[in-house]
């Protein structure tokens, strides 16, 4: 399900996957980034993933570029790109960002990996296998 905010397009692909579009010629605010805390809050329930669809051109305030990503229940970002500039744009957001250790991995847009960062969100939002420990006897 499409949903519009004031500066792009959130789609649901599956009830903890988000695809956001963010409008050509945009720069995310600190406001806007708190708008995408709203939408979570109200359409996501436990852990998700976002897979940012960078198909247009816009940039990230000082502010946004330190709180954007820091939403409750986040567990993997899959960013593709369209652009060398916008691949160089995310990793440097990943270095703003490292002591947050996000989840993150780029896929390019041009060589047809969207589908592969659904893929891999989809992995990473499996649930996690329980460790069984082991029961071993030494023997004496």
């Amino acid at each position: 399900m499409k949903h519009r905010l004031s500066f792009g397009y959130f789609t649901l692909l599956a009830e903890n996957i988000v695809e956001v579009v963010i409008d050509d010629g945009i720069e995310l605010s600190l406001e806007m980034v708190e708008e995408c805390d709203q939408f979570f809050k109200a359409h996501i329930f436990g852990e998700f993933g976002m897979l940012i669809n960078r198909i247009n051109e816009y940039s990230y305030s000082y502010e946004a570029q330190l709180s954007i990503g820091s939403y409750q229940g986040l567990k993997a970002i899959a960013f593709v790109y369209y652009t060398d500039e916008c691949k160089t744009l995310f990793e440097q957001l990943n270095v703003t960002r490292a002591n947050d250790n996000w989840n993150s991995r780029l896929f390019s847009g041009l060589e047809l990996e969207w589908q592969q960062a659904l893929n891999w969100l989809e992995q990473e939002l499996l649930p996690e296998k329980p460790q069984v420990e082991s029961n071993l006897v030494e023997s004496a």
